[in-house]
């Protein structure tokens, strides 16, 4: 493994984290005993960046992680994330009308109490507000978040999904380590104005589903997904823009078979490969996707791999969207 700085700090970060979302929400049934196994796994291979929110399963993957983090809680640099909400006891994704975002400075103050609980821990490393609340002035949830560290419950804030504009705003209440976004081969809009934001107030960049939830991976076949998959409900994995992908994740396996790696490992050096203030957390539930992820770190790709690369890209840019309309609204606010 390699490591990275978070952001301004000294703190060394594995250059590729784990998302464990996928672990207990979003993506079918949950096996929490193998999910333990591969957080075990993760740790030996040196993956000591994890990252979780209160929202996936409603508190279930917190609790999943927490049977980890009470024998190992000083090789993790944990990450968790407040916001979404469930209207009733049902949990459900962030596309559904069952969910909204509550960005005030009181559910902040109970979001952490519930997270730290859960998590059996007494701070939490990297908070995050998972969205901006456009109900919500920034600067006061950044304030109560920026109280939170003074508390010494929390060490660092982050946030997800935000604009330029919300990034300066909330760097003017309190530093700010980390923007989580989107981004792969497949999502690129946070290069440009957020990017050279982030850099400017001397941040990291954490990119989750740096595989595209799974499109560019050599196994991945929309026709195996279980029913209860949310990815089913995504427009990219629909219609003209699933045939687009499935022709651009083609000419990217000829392109890594060429090198002798997977698709996934290709995907994820690309990620790696845009700068050392990026910190991807590719998500898995098996060991063996797990040791394959990890082998991208050793990858090198030449200008020319890169300009084929951004040939291909280029060449099916139809990819659709990434969440449905109304999650979108929830994007770069």
């Amino acid at each position: 493994m390699i490591y990275r700085n978070l952001g301004s700090t000294d703190e060394k970060l594995s250059a590729l984290g784990l998302g464990c979302m996928g672990m207990s929400f979003a993506y079918g049934p949950a096996n929490d005993d193998e999910s333990v196994k591969v957080l075990h796994r993760a740790l030996d291979l040196g993956i000591n960046f994890w990252d979780t929110a209160d929202m996936y399963g409603n508190g279930a993957n917190e609790l999943l992680l927490s049977r980890v983090l009470k024998e190992h809680r000083n090789k993790v640099f944990l990450a968790t994330k407040f916001g979404f909400r469930f209207r009733s006891n049902k949990a459900s994704d962030s596309n559904s009308p069952n969910t909204y975002f509550d960005g005030s400075p009181e559910y902040v103050k109970q979001a952490v109490e519930a997270s730290l609980r859960r998590l059996d821990v007494d701070v939490i490393d990297l908070y995050y507000a998972h969205r901006v609340d456009p109900q919500v002035p920034i600067e006061e949830t950044v304030g109560a978040m920026a109280d939170l560290v003074k508390q010494g419950k929390v060490r660092y804030l982050g946030l997800s999904e935000a604009s330029p504009e919300s990034i300066r705003r909330a760097n003017a209440v309190h530093p700010i380590m980390a923007l989580q976004s989107e981004y792969s081969l497949l999502t690129r809009g946070v290069e440009g104005k957020i990017l050279d934001t982030i850099r400017e107030f001397k941040m990291s960049l954490v990119p989750y589903s740096p595989l595209a939830r799974g499109l560019v991976t050599d196994t991945f076949k929309v026709d195996t997904l279980d029913e209860n998959d949310f990815r089913r409900t995504l427009p990219r994995y629909q219609g003209e823009n699933l045939d687009n992908n499935l022709h651009l994740k083609s000419e990217l396996q000829e392109l890594a078979s060429h090198k002798g790696i997977t698709m996934a490992q290709l995907a994820l050096a690309w990620v790696l490969n845009q700068g050392d203030d990026i910190l991807p957390i590719p998500g898995t539930r098996k060991i063996h996707r797990l040791e394959e992820n990890v082998k991208a770190v050793d990858v090198v790709l030449s200008q020319e791999e890169l300009h084929s690369i951004t040939v291909i890209l280029e060449k099916y840019p139809n990819v659709g969207e990434r969440y449905n309309e109304g999650a979108m609204r929830l994007v770069n606010n």
